[in-house]
């Protein structure tokens, strides 16, 4: 059975393309794009996009799915549903689970469970290395054998520098990225939010911008090196912002970057509570930050827009920011709370927002999707970019309820998210 997207505005940043038409999927591949295209069966189905956007299906580079050992906070099967909804095809789990995913059986364990039970492509990192003690590396080779398409040590960073170039190097020669993690756990201390007058206020311990500014410079010089590929992951610091800069201006391809919605849209200033909602690691830091963090984004010094999706069970959620679990969900908002944040006021056009939602994190990984072209996987998101609707956490198909954005008026509801020629998701 085939399906006919008919009559929706086709947006894709690969191709400068930002037409009506239509787009006829078979086999789990575009086969025809162009205008008053006709059914080739009658059983094909058929999608009435008029008035809609029809654009690929995002990549999200940096999910917590939290599978295996975590799976009261998460699931293969769960975080697929929440990533359809929120009009994701493919992500990226990061590896620090319980235990870590460290070597190739635990990548394959991933891998066959999602087969079974993901509409999406979940795609599993693996650790740097071994437990994420920081001490010796995993089995790098043997992973990427068994398909990671990327290494990291989220949640923590490789704290010792001889190692780390030992990583980049070994990662270099396989052709792997490297997601880097970018924190000075010593430098961090205790702290559990920015380290500014509203920490004060709370009465919290902070954690200042050097935390992920030390780390992030010695990971760029590294991979300046080693030659080796390196992606810093949520980024959220003026400081980060300007080493990016001067990445992009020294023609440094191999370093890419990526900012989360809560960074680029929320401040420290918002916390007007010790409300744990607001506890992510990194925090959110001055509006000062947020506005380089939007230069970087409109520049192209930042080339993603990931959501480190990171559920929690609410006991892990309630009670004070400083015994809280870091983290928040993001997998389901992450496209509204983007056009409304940066379309919506001008900040980027729609194309470059789908550009660093799908394209350039396609290119990173070094895939095919990410594209609407003839011949390409059929991964498509029809989305209603003219009205308003709230935020409901009550209505995510994730585990994971915590987040501050509950409430929120935003614009860009995924209608329809199609993977491999596949419907995943349908607003009801």
């Amino acid at each position: 059975m085939g399906i006919l997207i008919q009559g929706g505005r086709i947006v894709d940043a690969a191709t400068d393309t930002d037409k009506k038409g239509d787009i006829y999927l078979e086999d789990g591949v575009i086969t025809e794009i162009g205008e008053k295209l006709k059914i080739k069966d009658k059983s094909d189905k058929v999608i009435d996009a008029k008035g809609c956007l029809v654009m690929p299906g995002l990549i999200d580079l940096h999910v917590h799915f939290r599978d295996p050992g975590q799976t009261q906070k998460e699931d293969i099967e769960t975080g697929s549903r929440a990533a359809a909804r929120g009009g994701v095809t493919t992500v990226v789990a990061m590896p620090n689970t319980t235990p870590v995913i460290d070597s190739p059986d635990r990548v394959n364990y991933v891998h066959n469970k999602a087969k079974q039970l993901a509409g999406i492509h979940v795609l599993q990192a693996g650790a740097i290395t071994q437990g994420e003690k920081g001490q010796e590396l995993s089995d790098i080779e043997g992973m990427v054998k068994a398909g990671i398409p990327a290494l990291s040590e989220d949640g923590k960073s490789v704290m010792n520098t001889r190692l780390c170039k030992e990583a980049m190097e070994v990662a270099e020669k396989f052709n792997v990225p490297i997601f880097a993690h970018c924190e000075d756990i010593d430098l961090r201390g205790d702290g559990c939010m920015n380290e500014d007058e509203n920490a004060r206020r709370l009465g919290l311990p902070g954690i200042c911008n050097a935390v992920e500014d030390v780390i992030a410079a010695r990971d760029i010089l590294l991979a300046r090196e080693t030659g080796a590929r390196l992606h810093l992951c949520h980024c959220s610091t003026e400081g980060v912002a300007k080493m990016m800069e001067i990445v992009k201006e020294e023609g440094l391809d191999n370093i890419t970057a990526e900012v989360c919605p809560h960074h680029f849209i929320l401040t420290s200033d918002d916390i007007k509570c010790d409300d744990p909602n607001y506890k992510m690691n990194p925090p959110l830091r001055t509006k000062k930050d947020v506005d380089a963090l939007i230069r970087g984004l409109k520049d192209g010094s930042f080339k993603v827009i990931s959501t480190d999706h990171a559920p929690h069970a609410v006991p892990e959620k309630t009670g004070s920011i400083r015994n809280a679990a870091f983290g928040i969900v993001g997998i389901e908002t992450s496209f509204a709370l983007s056009y409304t944040a940066l379309v919506e006021t001008g900040i980027l056009t729609i194309s470059q927002l789908i550009e660093k939602m799908s394209w350039n994190p396609a290119q990173i990984l070094g895939s095919d999707r990410g594209t609407l072209q003839k011949g390409h996987p059929a991964d498509i998101v029809i989305a209603d970019i003219d009205h308003e609707y709230k935020i409901d956490k009550n209505e995510f198909a994730s585990k994971g309820r915590n987040t501050p954005f509950d409430g929120w008026k935003v614009k860009g509801k995924i209608l329809y998210t199609i993977c491999d020629g596949k419907v995943v998701y349908q607003n009801a």
